[in-house]
């Protein structure tokens, strides 16, 4: 699982709190970093970083305009403007201004979106930068309800994509504000010094429901609202870190000395749930508005994570490199008036790459990291409670290769061990145990030709709960929950010869079936969806022009896109978006 609080980051450095779709007009590209993100970024699951790189001031002014408009009726527009200014263009501005209504083709739904964000740099010398990034956006839609899973009737079909069991009215209500400050610092021609601090707010309201079926037959089933406002998600974070290099002997050496710090923190109100609410699986009605009762506010938790690091790349000749790192954390967390929760750890990191080619890289690694067992999910009893940490390891065996035409390919097999999340007695999310993931993770990808682009990846899974605690025994062998065998992407892009600027792609994702729960009560099953596009850069007059039409979920598939702790959420239907920017 990717932790919405821990996982993302903005620019490599803070974590965001990923409870709003990340808007993507101001990023430069999206990132995923495996391997030894916890060395840098403390604690994280083993799943990974997905960074995501804000635009920079470019060089040469650009003004460009996007429009956009999908089937079910959403409008969109966005304005990306970039100037240098001072002595020398010194300094830059880039600035990012989105704004639309939010359609996806549900009934009973309705809402919209914006973001402005401003990225800010500034060369003060030949050896210091500084750079500024602010984003603030904000969605207001509403919320289609999650269906309950029931053991005595199994994994029900999905219904038409277009049904919403839930009210328009029943919103999710959210904004956030990143802010980021880094200055990089030459100390002299092999040292450098960096320095980072920023703050990640979000604040939501949110009236969410769940359908339970009562008679699967005729699809009689009973609403559930709840109901929550006030909700802030905050993050603090600092780091200070020097690289360089030396040279000892026959070995080059790049280190890295850091230093971070970070902070969560989480407040809100809830309302009692309202239960019993008539609704039906099939034929959904109009839910009228059920006012919430008296607000209470929620237990508080508060989370620090500090820690100190040193990692060495020692590159032994052209084919061998040793990579060594250990991370020294101190981690406190607690929630309402409950316990604190205090680690100390120390987490080594040892990778050894072999290149018997300077086309071919063969790897092993070995990390070891502190990992909080995340926050108590909905529906639980104690939802929102911060879960203590236990140690994850992860060993990793692999290979990478440039092949002919400008493709790389690489496979990796991969165990990883962490701390098992489960439901005791009491339904609490408590730690229960561990599971293990082993797997072969293989991909395949860049330019065939003039003509054709080409990825393909595909990881195989064998994942089991391999611990348990005497409350979850019957587990123990069971696959975790909302863990699919296998999965498989294929995406390829044709430009075609005879019509310059003219393209054409698509793309095929496979994931398959998944347990519900740790019990492996039911799956939900595999399911498989296409998209097509095609994108046609021409000018008119002067102004560059790029005309793009995209077809998600091209063949109206029904399946469930997501699942875990007896939860069941649908996928979007068939959407056609078509968009036009223009570049001033």
């Amino acid at each position: 699982m990717v932790d919405n609080q821990r996982n993302y980051r903005l620019n490599g450095s803070l974590p965001i709190v990923n409870l709003i779709d990340t808007p993507l007009e101001n990023k430069e590209r999206v990132e995923v970093l495996k391997g030894a993100a916890s060395l840098y970024y403390g604690l994280v699951p083993p799943s990974g970083i997905v960074n995501l790189v804000t635009k920079r001031p470019a060089a040469q002014p650009l003004t460009t305009v996007t429009t956009s408009i999908n089937e079910h009726g959403a409008v969109g527009a966005h304005l990306d403007l970039s100037r240098r200014y001072g002595e020398g263009n010194d300094k830059g501005i880039r600035l990012n201004v989105a704004a639309g209504t939010q359609e996806v083709g549900v009934s009973s739904f309705e809402g919209n979106r914006g973001l402005f964000s401003l990225a800010h740099d500034w060369r003060i010398s030949r050896d210091a930068t500084l750079k500024l990034d602010v984003e603030h956006y904000r969605k207001n839609v509403s919320e289609p309800a999650t269906i309950v899973f029931n053991a005595a009737q199994g994994v029900p079909d999905p219904v038409d994509n277009r049904l919403n069991h839930a009210g328009e009215w029943q919103r999710y209500d959210a904004e956030a504000t990143n802010v980021l400050l880094r200055s990089d610092i030459n100390l002299n021609d092999t040292w450098a010094l960096t320095l980072e601090a920023g703050h990640a707010e979000t604040t939501r309201d949110r009236n969410f429901s769940t359908l339970a079926i009562n008679d699967l037959a005729t699809g009689a089933s009973s609403l559930s609202v709840f109901y929550q406002r006030n909700q802030r998600f905050a993050n603090t974070n600092a780091r200070a870190e020097v690289v360089g290099a030396l040279q000892t002997g026959a070995v080059a050496h790049e280190l890295t000395f850091g230093l971070t710090s970070n902070a969560r923190r989480f407040r809100g109100e809830g309302a009692p749930t309202v239960s019993g609410i008539a609704q039906n699986y099939y034929n959904p009605r109009v839910i009228d508005p059920v006012a919430a009762g008296t607000w209470t506010p929620a237990a508080r938790s508060r989370v620090s994570d500090r820690g100190l690091y040193v990692f060495d790349r020692m590159r032994l000749g052209d084919q061998w490199q040793v990579l060594a790192g250990v991370r020294r954390g101190d981690y406190s967390s607690q929630t309402g008036t409950g316990p604190t929760f205090k680690y100390d750890e120390t987490s080594p990191n040892v990778s050894v790459i072999y290149k018997p080619t300077s086309d071919v890289s063969i790897y092993g690694s070995y990390i070891e990291a502190l990992d909080e067992g995340g926050t108590a999910r909905f529906g639980r009893a104690n939802v929102g409670e911060v879960l203590p940490p236990a140690v994850n390891k992860q060993r990793e065996l692999g290979i990478k290769t440039r092949l002919a035409g400008g493709m790389q390919a690489q496979a990796a097999l991969f165990d990883i061990s962490r701390p098992l999340v489960t439901v005791d007695g009491s339904n609490r999310d408590v730690l229960g145990g561990e599971s293990t993931y082993r797997g072969l993770e293989v991909s395949i990808g860049g330019e065939i030709s003039r003509q054709w682009s080409l990825l393909a990846s595909a990881v195989f899974l064998d994942a089991e709960i391999t611990s348990v605690s005497a409350f979850n025994a019957t587990e123990l062998g069971k696959t975790p929950e909302n863990t699919a065998r296998s999965t498989f992407s294929l995406f390829g892009e044709y430009r075609v010869a005879s019509v310059p600027g003219w393209s054409l792609n698509g793309g095929v994702y496979f994931v398959g079936k998944r347990a519900v729960n740790n019990l492996n009560q039911g799956y939900v099953p595999a399911y498989t969806t296409v998209s097509l596009g095609t994108r046609y850069a021409t000018k008119w007059g002067s102004t560059p022009v790029t005309l793009q039409a995209n077809l998600d979920n091209a063949t109206d598939r029904d399946y469930w896109v997501g699942t875990g702790g007896n939860y069941l959420s649908a996928g979007l239907p068939r959407t056609l978006r078509v968009a036009a920017t223009f570049a001033f």
